[in-house]
């Protein structure tokens, strides 16, 4: 007995069923694409996220941080040039036959490719399978910023055997991503790189050298950033110029002097100072005091004097013939290379090249830092997604 006053609804026909099912069907082939379409992109933020993991805590990998990674040998080598053969390390993931291929290009550091931040960063990009080269740049390891070290960053990408139609990656830290910027925009070096990734980059040298010593710095719509400089940079400074502070009987010893100082060998330093002429030893003392103020006028000076040489290691006005894709790094709270030169980078770039530009409060000059927020780490995730993208693309 029907209570309600209503006819019951019909049983559907034969079509009508035949056509709900269809519609089913076609439902889940739809949520089938968009499963897929996005599996891709949620794969590689995975792979992203184990990567930050390992080089957040490179002793002790967690489960995450091991996803979908692979043992890795490592081996010296070396790269040969026209100048003679370059110091550098391989890293190479185990049971892939033709990993793609990247070069990892050291800032300015005395222990080169032996210093253990590098070597966990580069053992963690090879166990996402990744073929890494870290080619040693005499320079750079000895605090010197020069022209010279674009063409051996150039020669180490082409020394790395790679299949037909696929390119090397760069990833360059600190100055050493300025110079591979400057490399990948070289048409000798150009056709062998698919990408470039600098982190905590510089665009001007002479611009960065000012900073160091006045600790404001402009960007690029003329507003000034003012930050305490490190201070390390009036000594990278003078040490690169010590024709311009010591006469020619003192260069040798403060060069020693300076050199352990920069190493952090302080009361080595000092004993080797004790042998300056008394006008040298005073302003090696105020080198130890980080009390430079003094020298202000010389370093200005020998700012203004060494601009020729500055101007072809800075990527500025050199990367017109820049055609491939790049992606910017730089810590919010870098005291070296402040994060107003990414926003330079990203003005000197041809427009259309650049596919992420991420200033991190996660980052200080190239290390981690603090606790990022959650939203830090994720835009921290998603560039190393887009970089992982890129390697594999290559």
């Amino acid at each position: 007995m029907n209570l309600s006053g209503h006819k019951p609804p019909k049983p559907p026909s034969p079509s009508q069923r035949r056509l709900r099912r269809v519609g089913t069907l076609v439902a889940l082939f739809l949520l089938l694409v968009v499963f897929l379409f996005l599996a891709r992109p949620a794969f590689t933020h995975l792979r992203a996220v184990g990567l930050l993991l390992r080089i957040q805590n490179p002793q002790r990998w967690s489960t995450l941080a091991s996803f979908d990674t692979y043992p890795i040998e490592e081996k010296l080598t070396e790269v040969p040039t026209p100048t003679g053969a370059i110091r550098a390390r391989l890293y190479i993931p185990q049971g892939l036959a033709n990993p793609p291929a990247m070069v990892i290009v050291h800032g300015v550091h005395h222990l080169g490719i032996d210093e253990p931040r590098l070597v966990a960063f580069a053992r963690a990009m090879s166990a996402s399978g990744i073929r890494v080269l870290t080619p040693e740049l005499a320079a750079l390891a000895d605090y010197q910023i020069d022209s010279h070290s674009i063409d051996l960053i150039g020669y180490s990408v082409r020394s790395l055997p790679v299949s037909v139609g696929q390119k090397v990656g760069v990833l360059g830290i600190s100055f050493g991503g300025g110079l591979s910027l400057i490399a990948a925009a070289r048409p000798q070096y150009a056709p062998y790189i698919g990408f470039v990734v600098s982190v905590g980059a510089h665009d001007d040298l002479e611009r960065v050298s000012q900073f160091l010593i006045t600790n404001t710095i402009s960007r690029p719509d003329g507003t000034t950033l003012k930050m305490q400089a490190h201070e390390y940079g009036p000594l990278i400074l003078i040490y690169s110029h010590l024709e311009d502070f010591f006469p020619p009987a003192d260069i040798s010893t403060a060069h020693e002097a300076l050199r352990l100082l920069l190493w952090e060998k302080v009361d080595e330093s000092k004993k080797v100072a004790a042998t300056l002429s008394p006008p040298s030893r005073e302003k090696m003392d105020l080198l130890y005091k980080h009390d430079v103020e003094a020298l202000d006028g010389e370093m200005q000076q020998a700012i203004a004097r060494h601009h020729a040489e500055m101007a072809p290691a800075s990527p500025r006005g050199q990367l017109g013939s820049l055609h491939l894709p790049v992606l910017l790094l730089h810590g919010a709270a870098d005291n070296v290379i402040p994060p107003s030169e990414m926003l330079w980078l990203q003005q000197d770039i041809p427009s259309g090249l650049v596919k992420d530009a991420l200033i991190s409060p996660a980052l200080s000059h190239v290390s981690m830092q603090g606790k990022p927020s959650l939203a830090d780490n994720f835009r921290l995730v998603h560039f190393m997604a887009q970089m992982l993208e890129l390697v594999d693309k290559r």
